[in-house]
């Protein structure tokens, strides 16, 4: 017995997830994702699926590593939307866009690829993957699954606003296509119940799960990866700031010091008066206000300020220069590393460049596949600023964040309980007042004395190895999978 069965996935995370390398690929890259199962019989009767994977993608982020080594997985790269075509007017861009991908994907899915017998589509997009792949499931005489991740009609809705024709020509598309479906998949209980409730289709829940190469950095993973970003580290968005003040000669001496640890023979350890480190991962979009963080971190500069007593007057300078003496501090430096590539991203820059902080220092960078996970493993706290276009899929970073046993701070909204256990291995906020007072609860005493940080620790590493991608795969999708191929 075997069957096969395509996914197409878009704007997930920055690179392909292999344990989902089956299904989904990463944000940042619009990917086509074919995937065949050959299902084999074994002595003991179970079932044992392998995987032959064809994807097709725009050119974008170099994949993982692990994903370009499998003979297993093929890829096949389309050519962008040029973008001297955006100086088109809009309304032509909506209009062109869509038919140009649509005839590409029906190339694609009808003549490039080897037939398959059920198609899975990640959905959003909607306009044109749901109509391309529902026609070329017609042509090939295959089943049509939809694994919903969001609306894409909302998504549309944030830049033409939730009253535009077009959004609402959108969402019919995507809903008479999307009941077309042979079975469906969603991220979250409260998609299933909108599904079932507005739209008249019934859905399993299947949450996203992190893919193995996503855990705790060990000592020796994080003073090379430290090694590796060291310039980067040390190189302020401004003039200079709480981390660079004083690290010029780090590094300069051999690759066995870093802004958090320090080699000395064959030991490595973490430095006591070491910056905490907060990362969050963004696509620089509108759906994410940025502003937020950034208005944090100056409540909690001010904040530490006004609780050790210092005037208001006191030059960062002097602060900076105790702490290159090595004063220690109740509260510690923070350096909030900004990973992604975005629209928006050049704007918060210069934002950043104009704060007066003293013990906040910002960086933004791109990293490759195999070093993001890494970084997640290694810092001390996650910030999620994602809102929801729906209010009802969930952020794969945290999802990520947690398969690294990384503790989380997220924006609150309807369905994110789903996700964050509050108190267990993340908070929720709803305002930049509020994130800055986690972050001075969090890390008072860093990095030895911070107990309530080390609980949400211990909630995300008891996260992290709860669940992975495999069991939710074999208990939710494949029999579902399974009924639709019969």
């Amino acid at each position: 017995m075997q069957y096969h069965a395509l996914s197409l996935a878009n704007q997930v995370f920055p690179f392909p997830s292999l344990s989902i390398f089956l299904f989904y690929p990463s944000n940042f890259m619009i990917c086509y994702l074919v995937v065949r199962f050959f299902i084999l019989c074994i002595p003991s009767n179970a079932l044992q699926a392998l995987l032959e994977v064809d994807i097709v993608a725009y050119g974008g982020s170099e994949p993982h590593g692990a994903l370009l080594a499998n003979p297993s997985i093929h890829l096949y790269i389309m050519k962008q939307w040029p973008t001297a075509r955006q100086s088109l007017p809009r309304i032509l861009i909506l209009l062109l866009k869509p038919l140009v991908q649509f005839f590409t994907l029906l190339w694609f899915l009808c003549i490039k690829v080897p037939s398959p017998d059920i198609f899975i589509v990640q959905n959003p997009p909607s306009v044109p993957t749901l109509v391309a792949v529902k026609w070329a499931s017609w042509l090939r005489n295959s089943s049509f699954v939809v694994d919903w991740h969001n609306f894409g009609y909302t998504l549309l809705g944030l830049s033409l606003g939730r009253n535009s024709h077009f959004v609402s020509l959108y969402k019919w598309f995507e809903k008479h296509y999307g009941k077309m479906a042979d079975a469906s998949l969603c991220v979250t209980r409260a998609m299933q119940h909108e599904l079932a409730q507005n739209w008249g289709i019934n859905a399993t829940v299947l949450y996203d799960q992190p893919p193995d190469f996503f855990h705790p950095a060990s000592l020796e993973e994080r003073h090379k990866l430290f090694c590796r970003l060291n310039k980067e580290l040390c190189q302020p968005l401004g003039f200079r700031d709480c981390v660079s003040n004083g690290t010029s000669l780090i590094g300069s001496h051999g690759q066995n010091e870093t802004l958090f640890t320090n080699e000395v023979g064959p030991d490595i350890y973490l430095k006591r008066n070491r910056p905490a480190l907060v990362v969050s991962s963004t696509s620089w979009t509108p759906d994410e206000d940025f502003g937020i963080l950034l208005e944090a971190a100056v409540m909690y500069d001010r904040r530490v300020a006004a609780i050790l007593g210092e005037d208001d007057s006191l030059d960062e300078d002097v602060v900076w220069k105790e702490i290159s003496d090595g004063k220690q501090c109740l509260y510690p430096r923070l350096l909030f590393i900004i990973t992604g590539k975005g629209p928006e991203k050049e704007k918060y820059e210069a934002k950043i460049k104009r704060l007066k902080l003293k013990r906040v220092a910002f960086r933004t960078m791109w990293l490759s596949a195999e070093d993001y996970p890494l970084l997640l493993g290694s810092a001390d706290l996650g910030v999620c600023l994602h809102t929801s276009s729906s209010g009802l899929d969930l952020p794969m970073k945290v999802v990520d964040m947690f398969g690294c046993g990384l503790p989380v701070c997220a924006v609150s909204y309807s369905c994110i309980k789903e996700l964050v256990r509050v108190d267990k291995n993340g908070i929720l906020f709803s305002s930049s007042s509020e994130l800055a007072d986690e972050l001075v609860m969090l890390f008072k005493g860093f990095p030895d004395e911070c107990d309530a940080l080390k609980i949400l620790k211990n909630g995300a590493l008891e996260t992290s190895s709860s669940t992975r991608w495999a069991t939710e795969w074999e208990e939710h999708a494949k029999p579902l999978i399974n009924k639709a191929r019969l």
